[in-house]
């Protein structure tokens, strides 16, 4: 089942005496990168939500996770003042009032506004107590993100059927068209060679004609490409029924179609084969946009 790149989850949870919010979020990305947002106070927990979010199937995409924790009770839990940070930022303040004269009105509260000039400490705890606590939530918002991520893969997978379906017929249409334009081509072209020699007074070896004319025919055949867009054809449909990441397979595969479009196309002398690959290629590029989405 393809999974998309692109969703989002989101549980909020009240645990023992905290108030806990879970959202994650991602976008399309070549290698799992993922970012985590967490309180001070528990900052320590930052390591363990990261491999926790690749252990459950994440890997490859930009991951935001925000996580909001509240204390509801206050017992046990000590304000402190960075006095450090504090002089430094009044200190700041003070510079600011004098170099551009500005009216003094530094008070308490216009410092307290600064919330990084406090600190929150509290108690000693279980460390695996406090990640049980966040992981029962995170696991909730799991839930809901990677449903999302089905589903978004879901729409995209029957859109790339569909497209790639296209292609096919339309490879099919090239093969019916070179079959009938590469005889045709070759009794013009012999016809065409005659006719020059004997403008020009050039002795006509029969055989040496009709030799040169088979070889390129060969040389303009496009059958031994459709034989392989054929085979990437049916190994694409099969990867869309794989399980696990397979973006970038899927991606390598369409790069080999679309290389052997481009042969097909430089071989064409035939105007409809060469609005067909056009066609083709129209396609195949819209399929490259929506696997950029797939993990």
């Amino acid at each position: 089942m393809l999974k998309s790149m692109t969703a989002f989850g989101r549980a909020r949870r009240i645990e023992s005496n905290k108030d806990i919010t879970v959202e994650i979020k991602s976008v399309n990305g070549r290698y799992f990168d993922c970012s985590v947002k967490l309180p001070r106070m528990f900052s320590f927990l930052e390591d363990k939500v990261k491999t926790y979010i690749q252990e459950r199937g994440s890997t490859r995409g930009k991951i935001d996770v925000y996580i909001g924790i509240d204390i509801l009770s206050s017992q046990g839990i000590e304000i402190a003042l960075d006095t450090a940070y504090a002089a430094g930022y009044i200190a700041a303040l003070e510079r600011l009032r004098d170099d551009f004269g500005l009216r003094d009105d530094i008070s308490v509260m216009t410092v307290a506004q600064n919330r990084d000039i406090f600190t929150q400490k509290k108690p000693e705890e279980d460390l695996e107590e406090e990640w049980e606590e966040l992981r029962s939530v995170i696991d909730e918002a799991l839930e809901s993100y990677v449903s999302m991520r089905k589903a978004e893969g879901e729409k995209i997978s029957i859109d790339i059927r569909k497209k790639m379906e296209i292609i096919a017929q339309t490879a099919k249409k090239i093969g019916e068209l070179s079959a009938l334009d590469i005889p045709d081509y070759g009794a013009k072209l012999e016809q065409r060679i005659k006719q020059y020699l004997g403008d020009n007074n050039i002795q006509i070896d029969e055989q040496r004609i009709l030799t040169e004319c088979a070889i390129f025919a060969d040389k303009i055949s496009i059958d031994e490409e459709l034989v392989r867009l054929n085979s990437h054809f049916d190994a694409f449909r099969e990867m869309l029924n794989a399980d696990g990441p397979i973006g970038r397979k899927l991606d390598f595969l369409l790069q080999e179609i679309n290389r052997e479009t481009n042969t097909i196309g430089s071989k064409a002398n035939n105007v409809q084969i060469a609005r067909l690959v056009v066609d083709m290629k129209g396609e195949l590029e819209k399929i490259r946009e929506q696997i950029q989405n797939i993990e």
